[in-house]
Parts: C-alpha cells; structure tokens; sequence
C-alpha cells in the first residue's frame, strides 16, 4: 500500500510537501518546538494531501493527528477544537475510512458535485451554527477567542461531513476554515503561545493545499458525470 501511494504522487504534490516540511524543521529548531509537535504537523500534511488525492491513507494519519491535535489546543485553551478533535473527528475517521473504501470506482474514489438547493443549506448551517457557538463557548472560563474557535469548530464539521460524502465543495468550506484557524493561531502567538509558530506554518500549508484539493476534486467530478 505504501509502494502505490508514494508511486501515485506528482512533481507539486511532492514539492509543496517538502517545501513545508523543511520549513517544519526550521521552525521546529529556532524556536525549540518539541519533536512532538513537528508529528503532529507532518501527519496532518499527509493527512490532507492524501484527501486531496482522495486516498484512503488519509485518515490513517488523521488519526494520529486528531489526538496530537487535540492535545495542543487542550494546553492552549481553545476547547472547542479539543471537543471537536476528541469528539467528533476519531469517530468521522473511522467512519469516513470505510466510506471511502466503499465507493470507488476503477480504484479510484467516486467525487460528487452538490446541487445549488445543498449549497444554500450548507451556508446556513455554517452561518448559524458559528454564532450559537460562539455564544456558549463565550461563557466557558479560560477560553480564548471564542467567536473563531466557533467558526473553526463548525466549519470543520461541516466540511468533514462533505469530505465524508465525497463533495467537492468541502474543499471551498476548507479554504475559509483554514484561513480563520490561522488567523486563531496567530492570536495565540502573540498572545505567548510556544506551539504557535508552528500551527501557523501547518494551517498555512493546509490552505494551499485546500486550493489544490479543490482542483482535483472538480475534475473528478467531472468526470464521474461524464
């Protein structure tokens, strides 16, 4: 399974992933990251370019991820992302796992396409939920920047439902949720926070890869329709 995953990737796949994981390493040294959370910054890499690839080893370094994850925002006080993590993504991943395997076509994953009707619904839930949210994460004590630990929060269900689903349109939800979440980490850098740095970089590159997800997976809708 290794042989085929590393055989399937192409010159920017690999490129962009060594270009951040180099930059993972440096930051990792100048500002004395632990070993710990540079793991966490590399499985999710691979975690999201294998998604964009629409590779069922995705969610086996999302897993991985998820509780690494977790335990950083734990110790930074943004709870909603350790609710999130702990609660609801170990769970998608086995789920989303199974899914997957279940729906390809030719060895490769069936992509779909949402219809206007499910866009509008998304963009509601998304809007709503964020600001109920946000309103009760507000009353917790300890928690930092509760409005975007809320956008950060929904987004990510949202998406990982779609992602689940197989919709391309997880990846424009992605785009959004990456940008707030490095603005959130950015917040807890100069705030103190000793994991920042390196967050930022990670989310940083999830964005760029969020645009290219979003490439891939719109021609592979297309052609599923064809």
């Amino acid at each position: 399974m290794m042989k085929k995953m590393a055989g399937s990737w192409n010159l920017f796949e690999i490129t962009w992933l060594v270009l951040f994981t180099s930059i993972a390493v440096g930051f990792t040294f100048i500002s004395k990251d632990s070993l710990f959370g540079f793991t966490v910054f590399i499985t999710g890499v691979l975690c999201v370019v294998l998604a964009a690839k629409g590779n069922l080893m995705s969610y086996v370094f999302g897993m991985y991820n998820t509780f690494g994850y977790a335990y950083l925002a734990y110790i930074n006080g943004l709870f909603g992302e350790v609710m999130l993590n702990l609660l609801f993504f170990v769970p998608m991943n086995v789920i989303g796992f199974y899914m997957w395997k279940n729906n390809r076509q030719d060895g490769k994953l069936a992509m779909r396409q949402m219809e206007l009707k499910g866009l509008l619904l998304v963009g509601v839930v998304c809007v709503s939920g964020c600001l109920l949210l946000g309103f009760g994460l507000s009353f917790i004590p300890g928690q930092n920047s509760p409005y975007i630990d809320a956008i950060t929060t929904v987004l990510s269900v949202v998406a990982t439902f779609l992602m689940v689903r197989r919709f391309k349109e997880q990846w424009l939800v992605y785009i959004v949720l990456n940008l707030f979440t490095v603005l959130l980490w950015v917040i807890r850098m100069v705030e103190g926070s000793g994991g920042g740095l390196l967050m930022i970089v990670m989310w940083s590159a999830y964005l760029v890869n969020a645009g290219y997800g979003y490439y891939n997976w719109n021609k592979g809708a297309k052609e599923a329709t064809v």
